[in-house]
């Protein structure tokens, strides 16, 4: 068994007040005696402004908030994943990375993975998004072979592409992570759904730390996400769920679950070869 907490958060345009609240709510998880704490998508900054991350945003090799958090997750002896950071890059066009990492309890880096699927759609009311204009989408896909069980790292818009999960999960993923900054339109349709179909296909728990509420971007109206932090389990139910207010969701994990659904239904070995449909 392990416990492990899913931190939601508000985050804002401001790093170094997301930082300080983030790292309370980290706190408050160890002291309930979280194992494994993570954190949303984009847990330095939402903003929507390229010019104003330009100015507060650093590389990986300087940033303050991953330089934090790996000191805490040494302080506290736990694993930390840091659902996403917005980087700076040195890419020529100027493109941030949106990176996750994984914070073993010795403070290193075991594992980041850079978000592929790039959220790049119009919602239909209003609600327009192109990340592909401000983010570079990575191109590698991460396993990460741990003591705590083996992680396949997502972000967010990647939950809707289920060739990546199956492959983590082919490659050995028993543990699925989904930090999101999910819209409310589409989270009240969607989240559920998509996030416990990940679970049933895969044979994995899902874990999906989430921002939430209305959030200070830098423009109005502000921008509102879906919060509902939730844990999967390798059955389709829904462990826990945070709800829509920022805080700290615990649930224990036993990794014996992912053996026992996959021994029902091991579709996971069941792919066959065909011929796709003429287009």
């Amino acid at each position: 068994m392990m416990k492990i907490a899913l931190v939601q958060v508000t985050s804002s345009n401001d790093p170094a007040e997301n930082l300080r609240v983030v790292e309370g709510f980290i706190r408050e998880a160890h002291a309930g005696g979280a194992e494994f704490v993570l954190t949303p998508e984009t847990t330095n900054i939402i903003s929507c402004s390229r010019k104003q991350q330009a100015e507060v945003l650093h590389t990986e090799a300087d940033d303050p908030t991953l330089a934090r958090l790996r000191d805490l997750a040494r302080e506290l002896k736990i694993w930390v994943l840091i659902g996403s950071l917005g980087l700076k890059t040195g890419d020529a066009d100027e493109r941030f990375a949106n990176r996750s990492f994984l914070i073993s309890p010795d403070g290193g880096i075991a594992a980041r993975y850079d978000k592929i699927h790039m959220f790049d759609v119009d919602l239909g009311n209003g609600e327009v998004y192109r990340e592909s204009s401000a983010y570079r989408p990575g191109v590698k896909a991460t396993l990460a072979k741990t003591d705590i069980g083996n992680i396949g790292m997502t972000i967010c818009y990647d939950m809707r592409f289920p060739d990546l999960y199956r492959q983590l999960a082919q490659a050995g993923a028993e543990i699925l992570t989904a930090p999101a900054a999910f819209t409310v339109p589409t989270g009240r349709a969607h989240w559920h759904a998509l996030l416990r179909t990940r679970a049933i296909e895969n044979g994995c728990f899902v874990l999906a730390p989430a921002q939430c509420g209305t959030h200070d971007w830098g423009k109005e109206p502000k921008r509102e996400t879906y919060g509902h932090s939730l844990a999967i389990s390798p059955w389709g139910e829904v462990l826990a769920d945070g709800g829509e207010t920022q805080g700290v969701t615990f649930v224990d994990l036993d990794l014996n679950d992912v053996a026992k659904a996959r021994a029902k239904i091991p579709s996971l070995t069941h792919d066959r070869e065909f011929e796709p449909p003429e287009a």
